[in-house]
């Protein structure tokens, strides 16, 4: 038998000693991923740097914060509004209520200042917080002189100059002081005279900081409806 005869023999000899069903091998797959490589001299990205990808801030974050920067920002901009002293410019409606005012103001007595209020169409605005009892809020801040001190405050503030603003919107109103609506950084020394008629030096020193004149303001609309007596801004 030649050589390649008797190999083909073998392996058949050996094919058929293999069990008959052998199971075949299960074909495994196996997940690619393709690796970027840096360029050469590439440095990884810091977390901490301002370059690096960061969370979105929640919407509005800060919106409503007022920064002594923001505000000082704001004064060096803001056209100073007309400052009126001649009380014959007022509109009749407004000139009455302001007559009541000042006239309830002088009697000395809360209660009275609280009437001419109510006798308006609507209740002016005498907080920003929820107090329902002006007299109350009024005691509660000057506790000295068991609130009068304010009326004094309001016979003051009726007796300055006042602006007329947002003329021809929804908005319109005559202001008590004018300083409500005046760049507190660009009164000459004459405002500075009647400012000080009205607050103190460290209330000054505040509004400096903040930006706006930040006292006690009286706003009339047009038709003589008394919109607000408060203090803030």
């Amino acid at each position: 038998m030649s050589a390649s005869r008797l190999l083909l023999a073998m392996l058949a000899a050996v094919a058929s000693l293999a069990p008959a069903s052998q199971p075949a091998i299960a074909e495994t797959k196996v997940r690619t991923e393709t690796i970027q490589v840096p360029p050469a001299g590439a440095k990884p990205a810091d977390p901490k740097s301002s370059d690096a990808k960061r969370p979105p801030s929640p919407a509005g974050e800060g919106a409503h914060a007022v920064r002594p920067d923001d505000a000082k920002s704001k004064d060096a901009d803001q056209t100073p509004p007309a400052v009126i002293s001649d009380l014959s410019l007022l509109p009749a409606p407004v000139a009455r209520m302001r007559s009541r005012i000042v006239e309830a103001a002088k009697s000395g007595s809360l209660e009275r200042l609280v009437t001419a209020m109510q006798s308006n169409e609507m209740m002016p605005v005498f907080s920003f917080g929820d107090e329902s009892d002006p007299i109350a809020l009024w005691q509660k801040t000057f506790p000295d002189s068991k609130g009068v001190e304010l009326l004094g405050i309001l016979v003051d503030l009726m007796d300055a100059p006042f602006v007329h603003v947002d003329q021809g919107t929804p908005q319109e109103m005559f202001i008590w002081p004018y300083f409500a609506r005046y760049p507190i950084r660009q009164l000459d020394p004459e405002q500075m005279v009647e400012l000080f008629r009205i607050v103190t030096g460290s209330d000054f020193r505040e509004m400096q900081e903040f930006g706006a004149y930040i006292f006690y303001r009286v706003g009339i609309a047009p038709d003589g409806v008394w919109h607000y007596f408060v203090a803030g801004e």
